[in-house]
């Protein structure tokens, strides 16, 4: 085999590292599918025992489920109807059959049997007849359903037998009762009132041989099968542990799946502490945090929080590339920052003009403005204030003043007209003849001579090293005796109370306008912006 080029290995550690991820990423994935599976046992357990499913304004629908095998023994009393899930996975959940509700069953498929071989008159069928009266009895008084959490069943089973016995067989119950006057009384008013009906008595009545005999014994007990039996197949025994706790075996489940993603994590972040000399191990496990959720006890610690492991799954699935979450992790952060955009804005934004002003007023500002500490950390050893005054005067020299130098002097001629026009010997001047136009051809003359004289003055200095240099002192005694000025108590105070009240309303203007704008609009501008850079 040739030796692989040197760019060929990163393309090729880029695929293993890729396969590696999604791996871990199915493994991940089955391990979620077996939490989640987990935590809806108990509450689907009806229909991973009948296979039913109740859709809104459709009808039952009924799925053939596996039969229970034979490997999976269950616990307690053999259970009247098992799946293989149920088998199974009761254990693991600590499920077994309820002996009464098994025992009710039981007798029922023992009458079945003794009217096929005896008939329903014979003394061994009356007997297991009155056996299941009295069952039925203890049924309704006990609640066989508590332990369970089936109570809601039970009522289900007392009304379906109730509308059995009083509404659908309303004709043959009235017919067996019309001889005991009492009875006859309590039903004619359970017919009309349904409060009035009693489960108890319709039980009773079900399990007679007058009523099975009139209704048809094969009806009845069919009926029995398809809407009773079902409910009381449901109920079922949860042993407790010690600690109060149903019974949950799901950690022997859940335990190699821990072990694996925990080696995993470990030599994950040690793998990026390696690759990556600035993260140390203990960094690259913050950075992983999320990792955490794939190997921690819910089996044991915390277990119905155990679906958050869905968290770390999905994050897998993305890296590995087997599902796409960009978009949705674009609209979930754009949700979050059009939530919390304005506010947390205006809070930065009015926190930082707080701090402009608490330091105004205690003076921070000026002093360190006017009164540099020679302590002071530096960038470049350059005094930037007066580089900046420096560059200030500069730029007014040679840009500004040329191209305002007509306004300089239209204001100049104005001021030095309305001087001269005071005086009476200018006034005289003018009324001399032909000599008219010298007074403004004097004043003329004189701006130009000092508009020229200044400017000339202004950039010989400024171009002369020794002119920079008094220009340079110049600017620094400015600026030391514009801060001892400005020191004095009543400048400090006023300059103080000025910027401060113009900050007050700089927030307040700002916190204004900020509550016009729409935040979903900026939103969609910035989308718009997006899509236009992403396209080619």
């Amino acid at each position: 085999m040739s030796p692989q080029l040197p760019s060929q290995q990163p393309s090729l550690n880029r695929r293993k590292n890729l396969w590696f991820e999604r791996v871990m990423a199915i493994v991940a994935l089955a391990n979620l599918g077996l939490v989640l599976f987990d935590l809806s046992y108990v509450p689907l357990r009806n229909f991973w025992l009948l296979g039913k499913v109740k859709l809104p304004l459709l009808p039952t629908v009924t799925l053939p489920m596996p039969p229970a095998p034979e490997a999976c023994k269950p616990l307690g009393e053999t259970p009247d109807k098992a799946t293989l899930i149920t088998a199974c996975y009761d254990r693991v959940k600590g499920i077994e059959a309820y002996r009464d509700t098994q025992a009710y069953l039981e007798t029922v498929n023992q009458l079945e049997q003794q009217i096929q071989q005896n008939g329903l008159q014979s003394a061994a069928t009356v007997q297991t007849l009155k056996s299941l009266q009295e069952q039925s009895e203890r049924m309704i008084s006990a609640n066989w359903f508590t332990v369970a959490n089936k109570s809601g069943t039970l009522e289900k089973i007392k009304d379906r037998m109730r509308d059995r016995l009083y509404v659908d067989n309303a004709s043959v119950t009235a017919r067996i009762v019309s001889t005991d006057p009492a009875k006859r009384s309590a039903f004619q008013e359970a017919t009309q009132k349904k409060a009035k009906r009693s489960a108890q008595t319709a039980f009773a009545l079900f399990w007679s041989p007058d009523y099975l005999t009139q209704a048809g014994v094969q009806q009845e007990l069919k009926w029995f099968d398809t809407r009773i039996r079902d409910l009381m197949q449901t109920n079922y025994y949860r042993s407790i542990e010690e600690n109060g706790e149903f019974t949950n075996n799901f950690w022997l489940l859940d335990a190699p799946f821990v072990i694996l993603f925990a080696i995993e994590f470990l030599a994950r972040t040690w793998y990026i502490s390696r690759q990556f000399k600035s993260i140390s191990w203990r960094d690259a496990i913050f950075w992983r945090w999320y990792d955490v959720l794939l190997f921690f006890p819910f089996g044991v610690l915390f277990y119905p929080w155990a679906w958050l492991r869905i968290i770390p799954v999905s994050i897998r699935l993305h890296q590995a590339h087997l599902i796409d979450l960009e978009r949705l992790k674009e609209q979930a952060t754009q949700g979050f920052v059009g939530s919390i955009a304005e506010e947390l804005t205006e809070v930065v934004v009015v926190q930082v003009l707080n701090q402009v002003q608490q330091a105004i007023r205690q003076g921070e500002i000026v002093r360190w403005l006017l009164q540099p500490k020679t302590n002071q950390i530096t960038v470049n050893n350059v005094d930037e204030i007066t580089e900046l005054v420096s560059l200030f005067i500069k730029l007014t020299v040679y840009q500004v003043l040329p191209k305002v130098q007509p306004d300089i002097e239209a204001l100049l001629r104005h001021n030095i007209e309305a001087v001269l026009n005071q005086a009476p010997a200018y006034q005289t001047l003018k009324t001399v003849p032909g000599l008219k136009e010298v007074p403004t051809q004097l004043i003329d003359r004189l701006i130009t001579e000092v508009i020229q004289a200044t400017y000339s003055t202004l950039t010989t200095a400024l171009e002369d090293p020794i002119g920079a240099e008094l220009t340079n002192r110049l600017v620094q005694n400015f600026g030391q005796a514009l801060g001892n000025e400005v020191q004095q108590q009543n400048v400090t105070d006023e300059l103080k109370i000025l910027i401060h009240d113009f900050l007050e309303e700089l927030k307040l203007n700002y916190v204004k306008r900020s509550t016009e704008i729409d935040v979903q609009t900026l939103l969609e501008e910035t989308r718009q912006l997006q899509q236009s850079a992403k396209k080619p």
